[in-house]
């Protein structure tokens, strides 16, 4: 039964049982769990010790705290070390990248719990770290995407910090935790509906969770090709998998709108750009920079990456204008004062040059641009930007206004690419790349991270922090599961529960695990205030103060209070049920 572990030389494992690290990490976790279980009276023997999971659903801040409060309350009320398995989506990753940088961080909760809230509450990051992080991340890679800009300057603001650990480093320092899973989707499959979309990444290896094809996490990234690797691209590192795994705070136009703004916002500190321009590339960068001497020389200007030169200035407009021109499109108002700024800088860029900008105008400047005309213009500005410039930070903020265009998120070489194995669906195997996105664009709860076959679930407790209809998730979950033949209790909800929720709902099937499902807001600790609770923790809004931190927090750990006794008599019928099972004749 044993399987081998992760091959950290860099070759994809296509098998759906758990690798061997993973076994001798949940093996010493069933022990904890079972001397737990003794500690509460409850009786089994270790082959009976139930698998239990913990799910945090997406939600922002909001499920980053709900997240902590309920873990808070588990492990007061004794319960957190019955938990074999926590796995969180988008918000809920934030929470547990933050417990994951503390070793054994259950043995600890409540010392960790106050240092990641007083960070919280904290001042944040400043500007400048956060244009160093970027330009690493802009130097650093072969694929550089929205995921990059989304993890510096929107996640940053809400978890206070770059964390530039990596989840292959904490191997080592969790063996009395829980074992973590973060769950993403991989885009291409969610927009064919064909192949696996649900990919998962734990501290030792990332791949597609259904599927059963995995490549060592320390590898997720890097260039392969028949199944070995062939370039190391480097490890992502935690801040990156926070912005991997959450960034599905709005729909498309509203993230597009919060970029484009976000981006603007920066640049008008035109001191701090300018500052981080003068200090150029990182060490061990691409090449030198090679700006203004060969570019700019032909007009007589000053060369040298100077922010008072004609050229930089110019160049800054432009692309000041770009993203202007951006915000007016997507707000339906007039941009054609912003084009006719952006040609005449371009062409002012031109002079001394052959080449001239040229561009085809867009018959509907008065009015709102089509997208994909306003696309195009995008790219098109960018390209020819890029012919007149190539230092930092403009290279990099042509790029992203590029990537805003093609909507490019979270790109990877494809671990797969060119292999040929029948368990592997087609459609994993035909591009070079593959995109990933935050999986609450398909569930915002990490179900199928957990209903991995030999992960044998018995209890699922799934902690719902989503905005809107709380029941979403658990529905979709268990659709589809119908559809691919996964057993999963059958889930019916009245119109009145999804009205007015309750704090605790069991769900219970034959052959399937069990699901206990938890709603953040509900009427048990919300009462009549339950709207005006929704309202002021709404998923896509500034950071919260102590204050809201604390009320939170509070509220998220009543459900668990509440509801001990409910959660210990759900977890002794599943160890009835696994007491059944094995005194039958096997």
């Amino acid at each position: 039964m044993s399987e081998t572990k992760p091959q950290t030389r860099g070759e994809v494992r296509i098998k759906p049982l758990l690798n061997g690290s993973e076994q001798e990490f949940i093996a010493s976790r069933r022990n904890i769990v079972f001397q737990t279980l003794k500690k509460l009276q409850i009786q089994c023997s270790q082959d009976e010790v139930p698998n239990i999971a913990l799910l945090g659903s997406g939600g922002g801040q909001r499920a980053m705290v709900g997240l902590l409060g309920s873990l808070v309350e588990l492990d007061k009320a004794g319960l957190l070390d019955c938990i074999l398995y926590l796995s969180g989506v988008s918000g809920s990753t934030w929470c547990m990248a933050s417990l994951y940088q503390e070793p054994d961080w259950s043995t600890k909760l409540d010392t960790v719990k106050n240092k990641i809230i007083e960070r919280l509450s904290g001042p944040g990051v400043s500007l400048t770290d956060k244009l160093e992080k970027l330009k690493k991340y802009y130097y650093g890679k072969t694929f550089f995407s929205l995921t990059d800009v989304w993890a510096v300057l929107f996640v940053t603001p809400y978890v206070k910090e770059i964390d530039e650990q990596t989840i292959t480093e904490q191997r080592k320092h969790h063996k009395k935790d829980p074992f973590p899973i973060y769950t993403v989707i991989d885009k291409q499959c969610k927009q064919s509906k064909t192949g696996d979309p649900w990919f998962e990444i734990n501290p030792y290896e990332a791949g597609y969770s259904l599927t059963g094809a995995f490549v060592d996490t320390c590898h997720f990234g890097s260039q392969f090709h028949e199944g070995s690797k062939k370039n190391d691209e480097g490890e992502l590192d935690m801040l990156y998998l926070q912005a991997l795994c959450g960034s599905a705070l709005a729909d498309e136009k509203d993230i597009m709108k919060s970029i484009w703004e976000r981006i603007k916002g920066i640049f008008q500190e035109r001191e701090t750009v300018f500052e981080a321009m003068r200090e150029g590339r990182p060490a061990g960068g691409h090449e030198e920079m090679n700006v203004v001497e060969e570019s700019f020389e032909p007009a007589g200007i000053a060369s040298h990456h100077d922010p008072t030169s004609l050229p930089v200035d110019k160049s800054y407009q432009v692309l000041m204008d770009l993203v202007d021109m951006n915000i007016c499109a997507l707000n339906g108002k007039d941009t054609s004062g912003l084009d006719q700024s952006i040609r005449a800088n371009l062409n002012d860029l031109s002079k001394g040059k052959t080449e001239k900008f040229s561009i085809k105008k867009m018959e509907t400047l008065d009015k709102r641009p089509k997208k994909q005309d306003m696309n195009s213009y995008t790219i098109n500005v960018c390209n020819n930007l890029s012919d007149r410039i190539n230092f930092w930070p403009f290279d990099a903020w042509a790029s992203i206004c590029k990537c805003m265009a093609q909507w490019i998120w979270g790109r990877k070489y494809n671990f797969l690419h060119n292999m040929t194995d029948g368990a592997v669906p087609p459609a994993l195997l035909q591009n070079e790349t593959r995109d990933y996105e935050d999986a609450g664009l398909l569930n915002n709860s990490p179900y199928f991270s957990v209903l991995r076959k030999d992960r044998d679930i018995d209890l699922i407790i799934s902690l719902d922090f989503s905005q809107g209809d709380p029941f979403t998730t658990v529905e979709r979950a268990a659709n589809t599961c119908r559809e691919l033949k996964i057993p999963f209790p059958e889930v019916k909800v009245s119109d009145e529960d999804k009205n007015k929720p309750k704090d605790f709902y069991v769900f219970r099937g034959k052959n399937a695990p069990t699901v206990i499902h938890i709603p953040l807001f509900n009427v048990v600790n919300c009462g009549d205030k339950l709207n005006q609770w929704r309202d002021d923790y709404r998923t896509f809004q500034a950071s919260y103060s102590a204050e809201m931190i604390t009320n939170l927090m509070e509220v998220a750990g009543k459900n668990i209070t509440n509801n001990k006794n409910k959660l210990l008599e759900e977890i002794r019928m599943v160890v009835g049920r696994n007491q059944t099972f094995y005194d039958q004749p096997q």
